[in-house]
C-alpha cells in the first residue's frame, strides 16, 4: 500500500475504562468497525478462527472489523477500551488481508493516549450494556456518530490523531507491517476496486477480465494468487460485509440491502449471508435492529 494511496477515515464511536467480571462472556462477535483493548489487570481471553489469545495487563489488542471473535473473563479483567468506524471511498480496508487478533506490547504512551481520548469524549461510554448485540444495533451507532459533531472542532482533530496513533502501534507488529507493504498487482488492484465501486451491479469474472485486459482464466489465476481468494469469492465475501454494514448503521430493510449488495433475490441474499456468517440475515438483522 502506497502512502499516497490511503484514503480511509476513522471516526469515534465509543471509549471507556470498564472492570468486567465473568459476565463479560460472548461468543461469535462480528462488529462492523475496529476495537482497541488496553488491559491494566485481571485476565481474560480473546479467541478470533485460528487462535486464543489471553488477555493480561501491560498488552494492547486490536480486533479488526468483521473479525468473528469470542470474549471471556474468568473472574475480573480492567480494560480501556475504543471503538473505531473505518469508512474507505475505495471499501478496501486497511486491515482487508488481515482478518485476526493482534496483541503487542504496551507502552507508557498508550495509557496517556486512552486517557486523553476520554477527556476529549465523554461520556462515549456503552452504559446501556457491554452486550456486542445491544451496542452494535444500529440506533445506537448512529446516535454516537452525531456525537462527533458535537464536540468542539478541535478536540475532532485531536481525537482523529489520537486514533491514528493507536492504529498505528499495530502496523509496526511485522507480520501486519508486511502485508501492509506488499502491494497487490497493478491489475488486480484495479480488478479490487471495480468491486467495491459496483458491488449494487452484476460482476462477473470475465467483466473483471476485461476490464483489466486480462484472459479469464490467466485473471483468476493471479486474483487468487495476489488475495487468496477466488474472484467470486471475494465479491460474495464484500457484499456480506457491505450487508452487515448497512444493516447496523442505516435503516434500509433487507430487501433494499440485498439490492444494495447485488443481489438478484432476497431468497438468494439470505441463503448466501447464513453461509458467509453462519446466522440467517433476517436472525442477524432482528438481532441488531432495536
Amino acid at each position: 500500500m502506497h502512502n499516497t494511496g490511503f484514503k480511509a477515515t476513522f471516526s469515534l464511536l465509543h471509549t471507556d475504562y470498564v472492570e468486567l467480571n465473568k459476565s463479560w462472556n460472548y461468543k461469535d462477535v462480528m462488529s462492523p468497525f475496529c476495537r482497541i483493548y488496553l488491559i491494566d489487570g485481571g485476565e481474560g481471553s480473546l479467541g478470533d478462527t485460528d487462535q486464543s489469545l489471553r488477555l493480561e495487563k501491560g498488552y494492547l489488542y486490536l480486533i479488526p472489523s468483521f473479525t468473528r471473535c469470542d470474549h471471556a473473563c474468568q473472574e475480573y479483567l480492567s480494560q480501556y477500551y475504543v471503538h473505531i468506524l473505518e469508512e474507505n471511498p475505495a471499501g478496501l480496508s486497511l486491515f482487508a488481508h488481515n482478518r485476526r487478533v493482534i496483541k503487542i506490547k504496551s507502552n507508557p504512551e498508550d495509557l496517556i493516549v486512552f486517557k486523553r481520548l476520554l477527556v476529549l469524549n465523554p461520556e462515549r461510554d456503552l452504559r446501556r450494556s457491554d452486550d456486542p448485540k445491544e451496542y452494535q444495533n444500529q440506533p445506537s451507532l448512529k446516535d454516537f456518530q452525531q456525537r462527533n459533531n458535537e464536540i468542539p472542532f478541535s478536540a475532532y482533530l485531536e481525537t482523529n490523531g489520537l486514533i491514528l496513533q493507536l492504529l498505528s502501534r499495530f502496523l509496526m507488529e511485522e507480520e501486519l507491517a508486511f502485508s501492509q507493504q506488499t502491494r497487490l498487482p497493478a491489475k488486480i488492484e484495479s480488478a479490487v476496486s471495480y468491486i467495491h465501486a459496483h458491488l449494487s451491479e452484476t460482476i462477473t469474472v470475465e467483466l473483471l477480465a476485461e476490464y483489466v485486459s486480462q484472459s479469464t482464466h490467466y485473471f483468476s489465476k493471479t486474483f487468487l494468487s495476489a488475495t487468496g481468494q477466488r474472484p467470486l469469492e471475494y465479491i460474495m465475501q464484500k457484499r456480506i460485509e457491505k450487508a452487515q454494514f448497512l444493516m447496523l448503521t442505516t435503516p434500509l430493510s433487507l430487501s433494499d440491502i440485498a439490492i444494495e449488495t447485488g443481489f438478484e433475490s432476497l431468497s438468494y441474499f439470505s441463503r448466501s449471508f447464513k453461509k458467509v456468517v453462519g446466522q440467517g440475515a433476517r436472525q442477524y438483522y432482528r438481532a441488531n435492529i432495536f
